[in-house]
């Protein structure tokens, strides 16, 4: 089966998630990228992401240097959340079989390796111009032309193609209008989002009071993260260094918050949108162009990771003559996509509703948070979601359509 991975990175690449559409190579022979484009804005990859590269036998140099994900998140609660000014920890791993436990690593550094790792096992990164999908993806074989940089116009012949360029990508333009339902919606809330060199903390920490949400965390030895809750529409410009400062001491409640020169900050729309089904004929929506998550969770990339890995499957199967799983791509997705939805909302909810004008929507936030805090039992319900080892089973080795544990390549 001929596979080409169609890759226009003009898509949205100042929301979360624009990276995900790199992250697909296991379903890729040839990709087509835009020159001169910066690597994304790193994030982590969780353990069900881990778990797909422990079955391709790739772990030890993906992930060999990173080590294991941290045991425990803060959540901060200042005055004004019932409880006071307080710290506490969960332990995503608390719950996890050994051989699954999270393994965290930044985006940046992850894609670099999955990129030196494809690259040494024979895979193809040289293709770059624009592209052109099929005007009939339903057609049996399929023909993506595209334009190198020197104007030449040339085409791949393909039995199936990945549509994995995101959002604002050419591959879901192929769709034909009416073919596919879009779920979308916009949370009301806005980030800033600031990346700075300045010391990293420890561990990954949340903050949530009377002032908004605030959230710091480490991007390397020597940089650091930070997202300021504000109105969706709100200016760039009229948040200069000294403002940011403050209010990051104020709502991370530490007044000796070690600041550094500030090397970019953008405001963007906390959303979410999932395309139902996540295919048309022989296109198959992979990460992003199928599916946009609120950052809260960190599902993303990992949704990306688990989409490929199970198109990979799938076409593996069909080449054994069996199409089983590729007939139900867009069917086993969408459960998880939907399950992580979900877990993102709701966190999305309660950190920042916490903080929220509305007494009601403000006193039902802080309930979940106090239940987080005071019960065992929800602290693993969350633990399990959030590394996710999702309850649908495909995080462990199962006899499932397209068994992601399964042998072979």
């Amino acid at each position: 089966a001929g596979l080409s991975r169609v890759h226009d990175r003009r898509g949205d690449r100042r929301g979360p998630g624009r990276d995900d559409r790199r992250h697909a190579a296991a379903a890729q022979r040839h990709r087509l990228r835009r020159p001169g484009t910066p690597f994304p804005r790193p994030r982590g990859a969780a353990p069900a992401g881990r778990h797909r590269r422990d079955a391709r036998g790739a772990h030890v140099r993906l992930l060999g240097a990173v080590g294991p994900g941290p045991r425990r998140c803060p959540v901060r609660r200042h005055p004004g959340v019932p409880g006071g000014t307080a710290t506490a920890g969960w332990c995503p791993t608390a719950t996890a079989p050994t051989a699954h436990r999270p393994a965290c690593a930044p985006s940046r550094s992850f894609v670099q390796k999955l990129t030196a790792t494809f690259l040494e096992e024979g895979g193809d990164l040289a293709l770059r111009g624009r592209r052109r999908l099929p005007a009939r993806p339903d057609r049996r074989r399929l023909h993506v032309r595209y334009r190198t940089a020197d104007g030449t116009l040339r085409a791949i012949t393909c039995d199936f193609v990945a549509g994995c360029d995101g959002d604002r990508g050419v591959s879901r333009t192929a769709v034909p209008d009416g073919e596919l339902t879009a779920y979308a919606f916009d949370h009301g809330i806005g980030w800033l989002t600031v990346l700075a060199d300045a010391p990293p903390p420890a561990h990954p920490l949340l903050a949530t009071g009377r002032e908004g949400f605030a959230a710091h965390f480490p991007r390397g030895p020597h940089a650091s993260r930070y997202y300021l809750q504000c109105p969706p529409d709100d200016d760039p410009g009229a948040w200069p260094d000294d403002r940011v400062w403050a209010a990051l001491r104020t709502r991370l409640g530490d007044p000796a918050l070690v600041p550094g020169p500030i090397t970019d900050r953008e405001i963007f729309r906390l959303r979410s949108l999932v395309h139902d089904p996540m295919q048309y004929g022989r296109l198959f929506l992979v990460g992003d162009a199928a599916h946009i998550v609120s950052p809260m969770g960190g599902k993303g990339m990992n949704l990306a990771l688990y989409d490929a890995d199970v198109f990979a499957r799938a076409v593996r199967d069909v080449v054994r003559g069996d199409d089983s799983a590729l007939r139900a791509y867009s069917e086993r997705c969408l459960r998880r996509v939907w399950n992580d939805q979900e877990f993102s909302h709701w966190l999305t909810r309660t950190l920042h509703d916490a903080a929220d004008s509305e007494p009601f929507l403000r006193h039902l936030a802080r309930a979940r948070l106090d239940r987080l805090f005071n019960s065992p039992a929800a602290a693993r319900a969350f633990a399990e979601l959030m590394t996710g080892l999702d309850p649908t089973g495909d995080a462990v080795s199962r006899n499932v359509l397209g068994n992601l544990s399964g042998d072979g390549d």
